[in-house]
């Protein structure tokens, strides 16, 4: 089971992307809770989370203040605003979900699902 991510693309820096992430038909149980980003040549690192019922929220230091996230119509969606972008925010970007639990934090052993990846440039 993939949750489905969508949204990426090439930006200037400066600019503004929207992801969004949402679980496969038919798999109505998930709820997607974090998104994290991959670079070349390094770890998967936290993003952000929000929880399932859209009223807390979690960011990485890096992305505070430029990067919002928020579900969408109901709690199976999951959006992640990104303005200000830099060059540094490069990377692949993943959506993911815990099994059996809500948790929204940074510890990615704790998420079980994930999205295929989207990638995100930003460059001039």
């Amino acid at each position: 089971v993939q949750l489905q991510a969508s949204g990426g693309g090439l930006v200037q820096p400066g600019g503004s992307l929207s992801l969004s992430c949402v679980p496969p038909e038919g798999a109505f149980s998930l709820v997607p809770t974090a998104w994290f980003r991959q670079a070349p040549g390094k770890d998967r690192e936290f993003v952000a989370g929000v929880s399932r019922d859209g009223r807390s929220r979690r960011f990485a230091d890096s992305v505070k203040g430029r990067f919002t996230i928020s579900r969408g119509s109901t709690e199976h969606a999951m959006t992640l605003q990104m303005n200000s972008l830099k060059p540094e925010d490069t990377a692949v970007y993943y959506c993911a979900a815990p099994r059996g639990s809500y948790y929204f934090g940074p510890n990615k052993e704790t998420y079980y699902f994930w999205g295929q990846g989207t990638l995100v440039t930003v460059s001039s």
